[in-house]
């Protein structure tokens, strides 16, 4: 059950991105569709997937995470 606005969870999912020491995962994007929240972009290693993946689920609880990244 998701306990808190959309934008505020976009918002710090966001934010974790923005100052991650990986340069890659700083160009990512989220967006959040009912109770999911969308990653979108691209990074150039199945690990920096994963990691931008469980940045955003540590800080998300009660909503889906649905990793769309795109793996050059």
């Amino acid at each position: 059950m998701v306990s808190e606005p959309a934008s505020e969870v976009v918002e710090r999912a966001q934010r974790a991105l923005k100052s991650s020491p990986i340069f890659a995962l700083r160009e990512l994007r989220v967006e959040c569709e009912g109770e999911v929240l969308w990653i979108h972009g691209r990074v150039s290693s199945f690990y920096h997937k994963q990691l931008a993946q469980e940045a955003i689920r540590s800080l998300s609880s009660g909503w889906q995470v649905v990793n769309s990244i795109d793996v050059d």
